[in-house]
């Protein structure tokens, strides 16, 4: 999704030869290194058009190839949708097919509903063009468990980091089920970690921050895969250097982890490092729909540990600029004692208000757009 020459579908002689080259030489670079799962979605633009001139001259069965296609109200719509996927990657099946962005309780019942997107996507699967079927979100955990609980999918694609360990219970009631857990973005989205603070990079030497947190999901077994988001080929290097360190993962990641949370608690106390998400509503339930459990992670991780670059990337995208994909308001503007009752169920209740609008103050900043957006 980096490396395409388009956000938005494009005549293909509006390609230029520069990009697709590039294109072309990280899916070659990515099949040397043993990298062989190719990601890609009917969202990203010219992005199957571009794949689709490479990959039929490559060896097919050496690559997992997924794309995602978006829930539709129709079965019709999804199929169809599906349809253009397939012949501008000029492939005959995906090994992966997502359904794309079960991201509120509308979308997840238009994919799981008798004769939905996946009743739909099964039917694919039996006729030959993908073999397993999954889903990707950006849900809040209660819905990502009704997705994952309706044993209706083979994989998911989430989000869950060292700076998003919320969706942990999502991770185990899949690995209970023997599905594909494959984590959303760690570099970007998991602190921002291509430009990294001078303290965050003191804190994880000798790896670099993006290192440590690659080897920090994989030494949890229910992990199975780590999108890399490349640009170009010099992108893997890193990712790559840190391998050396993999066949001892857990014991050159654990004395990190610990100067890491030893850093926080310094900063924010023990007691709510360890109980700040506690009890928290989804922003649905809060006055104005303020995204209170995503405010307080992120202010969480941008004192704790210096991620503010990170923090406010991700706090512009609340109040309609994320859409589904990440709901909710700003704390830009709310009454102290509703929002207080409202987080009732968290043993921080009465120091919520004052910390959110810390974390407005340190946040604001201009308003941001996803990727997809720019």
């Amino acid at each position: 999704m980096r490396y395409q020459q388009s956000w938005d579908d494009i005549a293909p002689e509006a390609v230029e030869e520069k990009g697709q080259r590039n294109l072309e030489a990280t899916i070659l670079r990515a099949l040397e290194l043993g990298i062989n799962h190719i990601e890609t979605a009917r969202g990203y633009g010219s992005s199957e058009m571009q794949l689709g001139w490479i990959l039929p001259r490559l060896p097919r069965e050496k690559m997992i190839v997924q794309t995602k296609i978006a829930p539709f109200a129709t079965a019709r719509e999804f199929r169809d949708t599906f349809e253009k996927s397939l012949r501008l990657l000029k492939l005959e099946h995906v090994d992966l097919l997502g359904i794309h962005g079960i991201n509120n309780v509308e979308l997840l019942e238009w994919a799981l509903r008798v004769g939905g997107c996946l009743d739909e996507a099964r039917k694919l699967q039996r006729e030959g063009r993908c073999r397993f079927i999954g889903f990707s979100t950006h849900a809040t955990t209660d819905i990502i468990l009704r997705a994952i609980e309706s044993d209706g999918f083979d994989y998911v694609n989430l989000h869950w980091y060292f700076v998003n360990e919320l969706n942990w219970p999502a991770v185990l009631a899949a690995t209970a089920r023997d599905m594909g857990v494959f984590i959303i973005s760690p570099t970007d989205k998991g602190g921002k970690l291509q430009t990294p603070p001078p303290r965050l990079c003191k804190l994880t030497a000798p790896l670099t921050p993006m290192q440590w947190n690659a080897l920090w999901c994989l030494a949890h077994p229910e992990i199975h895969t780590l999108s890399i988001g490349p640009s170009c080929p010099g992108d893997f290097d890193e990712h790559i250097a840190a391998l050396a360190h993999y066949d001892r993962v857990a014991e050159i990641t654990a004395p990190i982890e610990s100067r890491l949370r030893a850093e926080m608690e310094a900063v924010l106390g023990a007691d709510w490092c360890a109980r700040w998400s506690e009890g928290l509503p989804n922003y649905t339930d809060i006055p104005g729909n303020i995204n209170i459990q995503e405010i307080l992670r992120l202010h969480t991780y941008a004192r704790g540990l210096g991620l503010t670059d990170w923090g406010k990337m991700r706090y512009n995208l609340l109040g309609g600029a994320g859409g589904h994909w990440f709901p909710g308001e700003m704390a830009r503007d709310f009454d102290d004692a509703a929002i207080v009752r409202a987080c009732a169920g968290s043993p921080f209740a009465a120091k919520i208000p004052a910390i959110l609008r810390d974390a407005h103050t340190l946040l604001l900043d201009e308003p941001k757009k996803r990727l997809s957006q720019s």
